[in-house]
């Protein structure tokens, strides 16, 4: 009808039966974790994550990130490439190996630039690359890209499971 007020969809609501899964994104639900070998650069980092409202993880080195990783299961990793001992790539190489189908987005945050660089870190399997010093927002951006596609990955296993369930039950014994 003409001139009909429509109120705005409202979101699903929270409650125990409801999976994390069927609520909708939203980044302060996310965990992400920040992996530089630079106090002032993780600072740095945190605080402007503190704007999406999303809990951080923070760690100095490789091996700090490499345990965090498999301890807390980030939603996002922020992963500098040049630290001691063990390199970014290093580190990226070994969250594809022990992730499974999980796809853990990692966002390279590096002062290095050349192409090279950037073929590196995307061979190691890191999904996106910023160069230092960072733009706030545009890491912000695409902090919240690669959040939501993780919450959109999580959805879609998800579902094919519950469709698996679903084949599995109706398919007479």
């Amino acid at each position: 009808m003409l001139g009909e007020i429509i109120a705005p969809e409202t979101p699903v609501a929270s409650t125990p039966d409801t999976p994390a899964e069927a609520r909708p994104f939203d980044p302060a639900d996310s965990t992400v974790l920040i992996v530089d070998d630079n106090e002032p650069n993780l600072e740095l980092l945190q605080a402007y994550l503190g704007e999406l409202k999303c809990r951080t993880l923070l760690a100095r080195d490789g091996a700090e990130a490499l345990e965090q990783f498999r301890n807390a299961s980030p939603d996002l990793v922020l992963l500098d490439i040049m630290m001691p001992r063990m390199s970014g790539f290093q580190v990226c190489e070994a969250i594809r190996r022990d992730e499974g189908e999980t796809r853990t987005p990692v966002l390279m945050v590096t002062a290095l630039n050349q192409v090279a660089d950037v073929e590196r870190a995307l061979e190691a399997g890191a999904d996106e690359f910023l160069t230092k010093p960072v733009d706030r927002r545009e890491l912000l951006v695409r902090v919240q890209s690669q959040l939501k596609i993780h919450h959109l990955r999580r959805e879609l296993r998800a579902a094919r499971a519950e469709v698996a369930h679903l084949r599995d039950q109706s398919t007479p014994d």
